[in-house]
Parts: C-alpha cells; structure tokens; sequence
C-alpha cells in the first residue's frame, strides 16, 4: 500500500490532540491508526498518543498474517490501551476522564480490516462514489438512527461532539470491526472529525480523484478544512494500493 498522513492543529485550537501513526510487523503487513483525543489541558493529546503509540509498537513485534488473528489481536490491544489510558487519567487530577477516538485499518490481500471506537471515520473511495464504512459512536448518530432528529438536524446539533463510545473508560471497551474489499482502482481514507466537520463527503470525494500525487491529495484535504473554518485538529490518512498509479510516498511534513 502507498500510505500518507498529516495531522495539523487547525485555526481555533492552541494544541493538537490528535495522533496518527503507520507501522509494518515482522511480516510486513500494515497497521494504520488514527486517534483524537478528549480532555482538558494536554490529557488529549496524552490519550491519543498512549493508544496510537501503545498498539502501534505491539504490533511491530508480532507475525501476524491472518485477518482473525488480527481481529482478535486488535480487540484485545485495544483493551490493554483503554486500560493504561484510563489509570493514568484516574491517577492523575490534570489528566482525569481523558479519552480518545481510534479508528484503525490493516489492509491485506486485496481485502481490509477495520475497527473503531467513536467518530473518527474511515471511508471507501471508489471510481464513482464515496462509502463511509464506519458508524459514528456519537449521541447525535443515534438520535439519528432512532429518527429523533434527521441528518440535516445533526450536522448543526449543539451536543454533536458528545461520544458514547470512546478509548479510556472503566471496564470493557468494544470496537466494532469489519471487513472490506478493495480493488486497485479504490482508495482507503482515515480521518478524525476535524476534516468531516469542516467538508462534504463530496467534496472529499472530488479533492480525492484529482490527478494528484497522494501527499498533495492529503495536503490539499487539510488546507481546504482550515480554509472552511478549521475549528478543531485535523487528521488525514490516505492508503491505496501500490500499482494503481506510481506516486509519491510517505511525506514527513507535518506529522505528529
């Protein structure tokens, strides 16, 4: 896979709270991981940096080659991570209730797994249309999916940023997971809700099937989200199969 990140702290936040991170196993299958803190203070940015930097590391050492296997590596991973976040925020007064979104993907063979806790959002990008794969974990998606309010109605919502599900709770924390099918022609993005909030799926979409390099792609996603306002961090992943089309890979500028 061609894979390019930036994160970026956006037009109205003094620090950025989200974390983004690729890492290869011993076998060299991929972990993409996308996080966005919650919490005041620097408790946000700490959150997303124990569970991007915590399951990224565990995974270089492991050989897995499975998707199961990798499913049920995750689940568990991602409870270790919800654990260490929530002592250290029960543990100590500035960082107490932090948390974080995570949304992660590891393609192999022609096929993707993915998983995610809250609202950062992982999409399909196809020749003619935009999917997104993942379900928000937010209060005002299920007013949503319950017919309490409609889609319009969200988008405005005063509570849309209150989340149901997140990384560094008490107890048991459960990602959804799935798996899906992509072609050479298709295109994986991951992204925390500082891009989603500020553009349209079709705007996304458009900025996506330009004739760009990927890092410009990515570029471009960030820019246009500070220019529609920027008012939270911003993430952008973008993940495609290596002989789609021979661009550019792994740009440094602006990472986390």
């Amino acid at each position: 896979m061609q894979i390019e990140f930036q994160t970026n702290v956006g037009r109205k936040r003094k620090n950025n709270q989200d974390t983004v991170g690729v890492f290869k196993n011993k076998m060299g299958i991929t972990l993409a991981l996308v996080a966005d803190g919650m919490g005041g203070h620097l408790a946000g940015d700490r959150a997303s940096q124990l569970a991007v930097s915590g399951i990224g590391e565990v995974w270089q050492e492991t050989s897995l080659d499975d998707l199961r296997e990798i499913s049920n590596w995750l689940s568990e991973n991602i409870q270790e991570e919800n654990d260490v976040i929530y002592e250290e925020g029960n543990n100590n007064p500035d960082m107490y209730g932090m948390g974080t979104t995570l949304v992660a993907a590891v393609p192999l063979k022609g096929r993707m797994l993915l998983a995610h806790i809250g609202d950062s959002r992982a999409y399909l990008i196809q020749e003619d249309k935009i999917t997104q794969l993942t379900d928000d974990h937010s209060l005002v998606n299920e007013l949503v999916k319950t017919g309490e309010i409609t889609s319009e109605m969200a988008e405005k919502h005063p509570k849309k940023n209150i989340l149901i599900r997140s990384v560094g709770v008490p107890g048991e924390v459960k990602a959804d997971q799935s798996i899906i099918n992509f072609s050479l022609q298709d295109y994986v993005l991951l992204c925390s809700d500082g891009l989603t909030n500020m553009l349209s799926d079709k705007h996304i979409f458009d900025i996506v099937k330009q004739e760009r390099t990927l890092s410009d792609k990515v570029a471009q996603l960030i820019d246009d989200a500070n220019d529609a306002g920027g008012t939270d961090n911003i993430t952008v992943l973008l993940m495609k199969p290596k002989n789609h089309k021979k661009e550019e890979t792994v740009d440094d500028s602006d990472r986390k």
